[in-house]
């Protein structure tokens, strides 16, 4: 099962082209699972929505309840911006979550749970995006439990461990990220191990998804900041991270896709022998 996290820029750039790049990548990859951020909509078209159409894909959405902090940032009063989840499968129910900030870093992030009826196992995927702001540590460690709380209330009783994604705006080293794993600190959740995949990833490969372009080069290089993130293998190592990398890091026809590289994971499906 080859699962996707992509941060797809909103509407910033030449977002008509680069939704063009986004879907080559896509569908050059052939992703099962897809959680996208950042992704845009407006009366008349919704990004997931053509893109999960271009690929015959299922998908669900879940818009920001706040999207005038962004809106002034383009000057357009009619975009709306939020999280998605494709899916190669039915999605057989879905949640969206308002994660917690101060009124001054508030532009309406979110997380979105989807539960896909997949083949072998239904699979509870998440999907985040966390407050950016860089001094805000405290403010994502907060919205980090929040999403182990969903996590925790929505994983179901399926065979196969929930798989959390998104752009969290942290690096893997920082307390925030550490909350996840239980590595250094209690997990935000008591028991519940969220692992990073990218620790099965070749460590000879560049692992920075943020900024890949370069074009913020005065804020420093880029950071590993967009995870795909598993709980403990299910039965017959259902969930298993078989192999990991980025994705999506080079222009496509000439234009970067997003400023963010994918991160994409193939996961053992079902027990030895069942396929991918």
């Amino acid at each position: 099962m080859r699962v996707l996290t992509w941060n797809v820029w909103w509407r910033f750039g030449p977002w008509q082209e680069r939704r063009k790049a986004v879907l080559t990548v896509l569908r050059d990859l052939e992703p099962d699972i897809v959680g996208l951020q950042e992704v845009w909509a407006d009366p008349g078209e919704n990004l997931a929505e053509w893109l999960a159409g271009e690929l015959g894909m299922h998908w669900v959405w879940a818009p920001s309840d706040r999207p005038g902090r962004w809106r002034e940032r383009l000057g357009d009063p009619a975009a709306d911006i939020g999280l998605a989840v494709l899916s190669r499968w039915p999605v057989a129910a879905h949640e969206a979550v308002r994660l917690p900030a101060p009124r001054d870093l508030d532009d309406g992030r979110m997380a979105l749970y989807a539960l896909v009826d997949a083949p072998a196992h239904r699979v509870p995927f998440f999907t985040a995006h966390l407050t950016s702001a860089r001094h805000a540590s405290a403010v994502r460690r907060e919205q980090v439990a929040a999403v182990a709380g969903l996590v925790a209330a929505r994983r179901g009783r399926t065979g196969f461990p929930p798989v959390v994604t998104g752009d969290f705006n942290a690096r893997p080293d920082s307390d925030e990220i550490r909350l996840l794993g239980g590595r250094g600190t209690p997990p935000a959740v008591p028991g519940q191990v969220l692992l990073d995949a990218w620790d099965h990833a070749d460590p000879r490969e560049p692992s920075a998804t943020r900024d890949i372009a370069g074009s913020r080069a005065a804020e420093g290089p880029g950071d590993r900041v967009d995870y795909i993130r598993v709980g403990p293998p299910g039965p017959g190592g259902a969930g298993r991270v078989l192999s990991v990398r980025r994705a999506g890091d080079a222009p496509v026809d000439g234009v970067w896709p997003s400023d963010h590289a994918a991160v994409v994971a193939d996961l053992a499906a079902r027990e030895p022998g069942g396929g991918r």
